[in-house]
């Protein structure tokens, strides 16, 4: 039974917040969201940020105005897969405001197309950063490609 609201669509993904940005990770099933969002929140409370999961395989996204909201289902509240390992319990939220789509990359063209955007539902889209799924320090990666969307984003 689908429990989402009729504004709202289930994506397969998994998102996270850390600092103030909100994250999706977007890809197929092995393509390493989990292992990428699980990473990002490990270096940003190693650096005293804060970090949490709003939700890992499910997530509810709907519009709201200019804003991208993230939603997470009851049932798999705080749980994330750590592939191979089983699935964990992290601290998390009940939704956020999402910002980014990070769409994980293992191979592919050596520049992603500027100003990329990931379609996460019919109307909601985000802008989209490549990060390999080998990144030693994914959230600094993904920091540094959003300082350079802004700096060069078309107003």
């Amino acid at each position: 039974m689908n429990t989402a609201g009729p504004a709202e669509s289930n994506v397969h993904g998994t998102a996270i917040v850390v600092g103030t940005t909100g994250l999706i990770f977007l890809g197929p099933s092995g393509a390493g969201k989990s292992a990428l969002a699980f990473d990002c929140m490990a270096e940003a409370r190693l650096a005293g940020d804060f970090a949490a999961l709003i939700s890992d395989d499910q997530v509810f996204v709907s519009r709201h105005g200019p804003h991208v909201l993230a939603r997470r289902p009851e049932p798999i509240r705080g749980l994330i897969e750590l592939r191979y390992a089983g699935i964990a319990r992290v601290e998390s939220l009940p939704h956020a405001v999402l910002h980014y789509a990070i769409l994980p990359a293992e191979n592919g063209a050596r520049l992603p197309p500027e100003f990329e955007i990931a379609t996460l539902a019919p109307e909601i889209t985000l802008p989209a950063l490549r990060v390999p799924t080998g990144a030693r320090m994914p959230f600094a990666f993904i920091k540094a490609l959003i300082a350079t969307e802004v700096a060069t984003r078309p107003t």
